[in-house]
């Protein structure tokens, strides 16, 4: 695999999933979304009105550190 194919995905401590690479991302309905850049950052804690993308309203919600994903708090 060259570097031109590899993915990766970070966990950062308290905030999204850092996708990079060519992947294609899935909506609810399995339809792709568009994505714009090669690195996207993906909403884990549920709260981004611009779901799947993260806006940063895990900042807001002080999400403790390797909680994940709680039961109120699942994506749209």
């Amino acid at each position: 695999m060259s570097e031109a194919e590899h993915v990766s995905v970070t966990a950062c401590p308290d905030g999204p999933l850092l996708v990079r690479g060519p992947v294609v991302i899935l909506d609810e309905h399995g339809d792709e979304v568009s994505r714009q850049r090669a690195t996207v950052a993906l909403c884990r804690c549920g709260l981004s009105s611009r779901a799947p993308w993260c806006d940063g309203s895990h900042k807001v919600a002080n999400r403790p550190r390797d909680e994940g994903l709680s039961a109120q708090a699942q994506p749209r």
